[in-house]
């Protein structure tokens, strides 16, 4: 499964390692692809994520998930 979010605040590459090794975390994610140009995060998972650990992951890296 695969699940595209907007998050506010990545500027350039630092930005998306610290999202990517947050959201890696998340129990059930196998995969994460940053696109810092349009702020996405695409994460691949075995089943649908819950919302509220994906936004905690992002915030913990210091920024704020959008969608």
């Amino acid at each position: 499964m695969r699940t595209t979010y907007t998050v506010s605040g990545m500027t350039c590459s630092g930005c998306a390692n610290n999202v990517s090794k947050q959201v890696s975390t998340v129990e059930g994610v196998t995969g994460v692809e940053i696109d810092v140009a349009s702020g996405t995060v695409a994460v691949t998972s075995d089943a649908p994520l819950a919302i509220a650990d994906v936004r905690a992951a992002v915030e913990k890296a210091g920024y704020s998930l959008v969608s």
